[in-house]
């Protein structure tokens, strides 16, 4: 995991740029799996081939794990629930503890999951893939999430609530970013986490999550397997992102520089304050030139200041012996 990436001089991020970041890339993201539907033919071709891959492979996860889940309400209720809510809760909760506590890392840790999603984003646009619970029921898979739905507030279309089916992809299967995402949460528990409950979480979830996206009919062990290599090619992009990002703002800089110079605060007749004034020039109208000689000059020349030589600013004590000296000439006299 990239520590700094590239050093900012601010260091800590602030929040009126982070949230509005946040916001147009989970957008974008969103969006982007709307406009992306793909074929729905093409989708279930899709779908089938990976299930073909797989049993060549002999890997069947996703069966036993579904059966188990349908027949096992205890197990199959919270398993809905939690692929229907800690996608979207877990992560923002960690993206904000790294902001908060753990700032040093918190920009490549951001940058990484960014564009790990922007890559998924790819991925759902190439490979429109049919999840197994919209397969035909000959296939032997059984959607848990419409099965159980009058327990939470999703209806028969994915995790999304009832009644709004429509604002998802339903075909956005491969990758599993429900993997990816737990996955980087994951890392962020187990290497910024200070106490052995932290690091177990961080090795628990993301193991949890690919069993309930499995168990729940909506992913694919390949698609779980595609999540994880998301996470892993966004790693490796991660750097230069941080550089690219680094150039832009360097570019940037001299134009807001320029633009705080010309808010310098001037007073009538164009003139400038300096620190600790109100008005220009008010040190100078307020101890003049008078004063300065006082400050300068020591005790003796305050008292000197009838004498011929001690009139002088800055040598006060010279005019003090020229006062002693007429005084005892007079007394000669």
């Amino acid at each position: 995991m990239p520590r700094n990436g590239v050093p900012h001089a601010d260091g800590r991020p602030r929040v009126w740029s982070e949230l509005p970041l946040i916001a147009v890339v989970y957008v974008a993201y969103s969006l982007g799996r709307l406009v992306v539907r793909g074929d729905v033919s093409t989708a279930i071709d899709n779908g089938l081939a990976i299930l073909r891959f797989e049993k060549a492979l002999s890997l069947n996860a996703e069966h036993p794990l579904n059966r188990l889940f349908t027949e096992q309400p205890w197990l199959g209720i919270p398993a809905d629930f939690a692929y229907a809510s800690l996608h979207y809760v877990v992560t923002p909760a960690i993206l904000v503890w790294l902001f908060r506590s753990r700032a040093v890392h918190y920009r490549a840790a951001r940058t990484w999951l960014m564009v790990s999603t922007l890559i998924g984003l790819v991925g759902f646009t190439l490979m429109p893939t049919c999840p197994p619970r919209l397969l035909d029921a000959s296939y032997g898979f059984v959607d848990t999430m419409a099965q159980y739905s009058s327990y939470g507030w999703w209806g028969a279309e994915a995790s999304a609530p009832r009644g709004l089916g429509g604002m998802t992809n339903q075909y956005a299967a491969m990758p599993s970013l429900h993997v990816g995402w737990s996955l980087w949460c994951g890392v962020m528990l187990w290497q910024h986490g200070r106490t052995p409950l932290m690091k177990t979480l961080g090795v628990a979830y993301p193991l949890l999550t690919t069993i309930v996206v499995m168990g729940t009919a909506n992913h694919y062990f390949l698609d779980a397997v595609a999540g994880a290599a998301v996470m892993g090619l966004g790693l490796l992009l991660t750097k230069p992102a941080l550089r690219l990002s680094h150039r832009v703002r360097s570019r940037l800089a001299p134009v807001t520089a320029s633009a705080s110079a010309t808010s310098t605060p001037v007073v009538s007749g164009g003139c400038e304050t300096s620190a600790g004034e109100r008005i220009p020039h008010q040190r100078g109208t307020d101890s003049g030139p008078a004063d300065a000689d006082i400050g300068a000059g020591s005790g003796t020349g305050a008292s000197g200041g009838t004498g011929g030589t001690g009139g002088t600013g800055g040598s006060g004590g010279t005019g003090g012996s020229g006062d002693t000296s007429d005084t005892a000439a007079t007394a000669a006299r």
